[in-house]
């Protein structure tokens, strides 16, 4: 069924499945009349404090979901904070979305107090997500109750979940894609959401909570299989957020298990394409988008059911991308001859050297970790040549020399020219994509 907004979906449960469960939280279940209540009665806590804002450092536990849908019904905007950021990044957050209120984590409320701002006056309905931010810096999308909606009914009329289905929630709520694919997919399906206890569980969650779908991003499915944390009645993972190797899937397959594989942005309320049978590549377009390939490869996305109102405070940034409708990814792909849609790249996944060659990052570093056994490293550029960061033990001679017959293979300026070793982890994404814009800044600053 497709609802309008929060409420909306909340109320047609508690009406038709009182007693079903919705949300489970370690050992206490919610039914989807009991989850009603409790945002109703939060809600009506939150309007009388006057506030226009919040911000809400997630944790993905039962009370930052209640306080997710209680805050939208009272009429506040939403800004959804990733936690484990620094106090610092926090603080400009908070600043940049005029945040007048905060939820979460009291010492870290207290620390950041002080970067409280006045308010808004239209934000009624707006809900605040980061862009990912692998290429610069992230900028603020505004989505709706009513566009996050649209975006779970589409999924679902591709993938649908049943009442007697129970969806884990692994992902972080403050990303799009755990937001969506992790709690609305099933609650707009009447399925129960079983919240994820933090990454210290991940080795037990499925175990735990025995659920038959998931929604993972390709480093936690790495983790789930390699470390074989799959329970008998988990059938269903989708897999979204990045790029997945083959290998992984295919061992996933192995278990059992069916995996589709999505592909969605912040801009568009995540999902605007999943497959749903043969090759996991190979997706069909949700029915309410539209996708067309320019004549440079990229896929550009018409989804007026979904798509973002807009960046917060970017009317430049916004006109960029989203013109006459039709957002401009940025994404590479291409139709088959099915009609499916591949994702074959992304135009700023691309090192542009100075004779106008250009590598395509995916692919290129792909090879390398085939080469070398090791999947910690990235390529940027020092100066007008593609550098590898290598992250871990090791000898950069020695790494070299495993290249060699790798480069071997490449013109001369394709070549990896230094290596740079490093024992820190590199900038990731929460949903563990590489951060090249700040791996970018940290190599320039070692110059």
């Amino acid at each position: 069924m497709r609802f309008d907004s929060f409420e909306h979906l909340l109320s047609h449960f508690a009406e038709t499945s009182p007693d079903a469960p919705a949300l489970r939280y370690e050992t206490e279940t919610l039914s989807f009349s009991q989850l009603l209540a409790h945002v109703r009665a939060r809600a009506a806590e939150l309007k009388e404090g006057k506030k226009t804002c919040l911000g809400l450092l997630c944790d993905g536990s039962l009370d930052n979901v209640i306080e997710i849908f209680a805050a939208n019904l009272a009429g506040l905007q939403l800004v959804l904070l990733d936690s484990s950021l620094e106090a610092e990044v926090l603080k400009t957050l908070i600043r940049y979305t005029d945040v007048d209120a905060l939820w979460g984590d009291e010492e870290l409320k207290e620390e950041l107090a002080l970067s409280l701002m006045a308010g808004v006056k239209d934000g009624k309905g707006k809900i605040l997500f980061f862009t990912s931010g692998t290429t610069e810096r992230s900028k603020a999308v505004v989505l709706t109750d009513h566009s996050l909606c649209q975006s779970a009914w589409n999924g679902s009329e591709k993938l649908p979940l049943s009442p007697d289905d129970t969806l884990l929630c692994l992902l972080p709520l403050g990303h799009v894609f755990g937001f969506v694919c992790g709690l609305l997919w099933g609650l707009s399906c009447g399925s129960c959401v079983a919240l994820g206890r933090g990454q210290r569980h991940y080795f037990d969650d499925c175990g735990f909570y025995r659920p038959t779908a998931v929604s993972v991003v390709p480093m936690l499915l790495g983790f789930l299989v390699k470390m074989r944390c799959i329970n008998p009645e988990l059938k269903l993972v989708l897999v979204g957020a990045g790029d997945c190797p083959a290998s992984l899937l295919g061992a996933a397959g192995q278990m059992g298990l069916r995996v589709s594989f999505g592909y969605g942005l912040t801009e568009t309320s995540s999902g605007v394409a999943i497959s749903v049978k043969g090759d996991p590549y190979a997706m069909e377009v949700c029915p309410d988008d539209t996708i067309t390939i320019a004549d440079d490869g990229e896929i550009l996305i018409e989804a007026p059911t979904c798509m973002m109102l807009g960046y917060y405070k970017r009317p430049d940034a916004t006109r960029e991308v989203l013109r006459d409708g039709v957002f401009h990814t940025g994404d590479l792909g291409r139709f088959d001859e099915n009609g499916l849609l591949h994702i074959t790249g992304r135009k700023k996944d691309m090192l542009v050297l100075p004779d106008g060659t250009k590598i395509f990052l995916p692919e290129y570093e792909s090879a390398i970790m085939q080469a070398l056994g090791h999947t910690e490293l990235a390529v940027t550029l020092r100066g007008e040549r593609p550098m590898l960061v290598f992250s871990g033990e090791g000898d950069a001679a020695a790494i070299g020399e495993k290249l060699r017959p790798l480069m071997r293979t490449l013109p001369r300026g394709q070549q990896i020219a230094e290596i740079l070793m490093t024992n820190e982890p590199l900038p990731r994404t929460a949903t563990g994509k590489i951060k090249r814009w700040e791996l970018q800044q940290k190599v320039s600053a070692k110059a």
